[in-house]
Formats: C-alpha cells, sequence, structure tokens
C-alpha cells in the first residue's frame, strides 16, 4: 500500500498556524524528556493520553520543532476526516480495520503518532484501557522489521499562576517491542509505559515549578489590557524593568536546547 502524499506547502503554512495558537491560547509550552523523542530512530510510534481537542496540535508543533526531518502521519476517523478533507494532505488518513497503512508508514521511515484509549478521557482516569490496534501493529512492524519503538507522550494543560493555562509535555521511557512479542505482551507494556508518564507529569503539574520542564514555546505573558497598561506605566514611572508574568520566575526563560 503507498503511502499518503504529504503537501510540504501546506505542511509548513499550518505548522506556522499551530505555533501561533499556542503562543497566543497558552502561556507556555513546557516539555520534559524532550531527548527521548529527538534522539529516537527506527520504526517509531508516539502514542499519547487524548484528553482535549489541542492533543492533535500537540503532535504537529513536537514534530515541527524537535523532528522535522522526518514525515509525520496521524489516523483520523474517517467520517470525521471527510468533514476536513484537506487534512489529508497533512499526513492524516482514515482509520481502517485491518489495513497495512501504518506498516506502510513505518516502513517508509515515518513516525506514527496515536492516541490508543480512542476517545477523549482524563489524564487521571486509571486503569488505563487502550483499543488493540496499536499494540498488533508494533508487534506485526517488529516481526518483519526486527523491532519498533512505541514512544509515552502524556499530555495535561493546567492553570499555574497566570491568566493562560500552561501546556505540559512528558516523553516517558520508549518501549521497544522485538520479534516474536505477543501483540498482549506489548498492550500491557504500553499502558503501564503512558500511566507512568501520567504519574509524572501530575506530580510535575501539582507542584508548579517550571524549572522541571524545558521551555519548547513562550505565550502571551501578563494579564493583558488596563492592568498590563497600569504595570508598564508603573515601570516607566518607577524606572524598574517592566515583567509582565503575574508570578515572575527565571526558569520561564529557560529555553529548550537545540
Amino acid at each position: 500500500m503507498n503511502v499518503p502524499a504529504i503537501s510540504t506547502p501546506l505542511l509548513r503554512f499550518f505548522r506556522r498556524i499551530v505555533r501561533g495558537y499556542f503562543r497566543r491560547h497558552f502561556h507556555a509550552v513546557r516539555i520534559a524528556h524532550a531527548s527521548r523523542f529527538k534522539d529516537a530512530s527506527g520504526p517509531l510510534i508516539v502514542y499519547a493520553n487524548h484528553s482535549s481537542w489541542w492533543d492533535p496540535m500537540v503532535c504537529m508543533l513536537l514534530a515541527a520543532e524537535l523532528m522535522p526531518e522526518r514525515d509525520h502521519y496521524a489516523p483520523m476517523d474517517a467520517a470525521a476526516l471527510e468533514k476536513y478533507a484537506i487534512l489529508k494532505r497533512l499526513g492524516i488518513f482514515p482509520v481502517e480495520i485491518s489495513s497495512p497503512r501504518g506498516e506502510a508508514i513505518l516502513a517508509a521511515g515515518a513516525v506514527l503518532w496515536v492516541t490508543p484509549q480512542g476517545r477523549f478521557a482524563d489524564p487521571r482516569e486509571r486503569p488505563l484501557a487502550f483499543k488493540p490496534g496499536m499494540a498488533a501493529l508494533a508487534a506485526r512492524t517488529a516481526a518483519s522489521m526486527g523491532s519498533c519503538t512505541l514512544l509515552p507522550l502524556a499530555i495535561e494543560y493546567p492553570f499555574w499562576d497566570e491568566r493562560l493555562p500552561e501546556t505540559l509535555l512528558c516523553f516517558a521511557e520508549p518501549v521497544v517491542v522485538t520479534a516474536g512479542e505477543t501483540a498482549e505482551s506489548v498492550q500491557q507494556r504500553a499502558m503501564a509505559a503512558l500511566e507512568a508518564a501520567l504519574d509524572e507529569i501530575k506530580a510535575k503539574a501539582l507542584a508548579r515549578d517550571p524549572s522541571g520542564f524545558d521551555l519548547l514555546v513562550r505565550g502571551s505573558l501578563g494579564a493583558g489590557g488596563f492592568y498590563a497598561l497600569g504595570k508598564r506605566l508603573r515601570a516607566l514611572v518607577t524606572r524598574r524593568p517592566y515583567v509582565p508574568e503575574h508570578t515572575p520566575v527565571q526558569a520561564l526563560r529557560q529555553e529548550l536546547p537545540k
């Protein structure tokens, strides 16, 4: 089966839109253990919890910022995809039972992004319940290509001290699937790995400490409106630096290492 074609100009355009969306609607996008994604090689499936409309845009942002050299694909409900047909040119393809499309994508060296819960769910929901498709695909891919890496991604969108929420991201240790492993074994290991990532990001969110993350995207700062204008005037009158954040933290300015 042929791998779906991606329109490079359209993808670049949408990636700019996505980055702008995060800058306008979030205080910051913060990530833990980014190297686990940046350093990944071979057949790679990134799988994440699915709690929000923002999740697909998180995946597009990570692909653009951390692994632009590879193509990226994601499945979507066929009926929903027909309503947004333009997404087909961005690497989105319809979910098809028993289709070899996922294997073809991985064999071509592209990255596959999935949400194996198959529905919206709170990140604190336990136990996790996955649809069987991802584990079966990983086992088949390992059988034909020698190995397949499943990389768990935990996502949360908490409010901290600022007007806008944070996007918090955390990659867990990869689950390396080798030839001969059963889909049932892969399923259990994959669920446990994502639970570990969700537990870690929960603890980091509760700590409300930006130093536990690297800064991927800086968003909108301060309260805005007349309150921000008043702070600017006060800084001007007192000859002090204008600091837009409600709670200034030096760690807010620590960029993700390139």
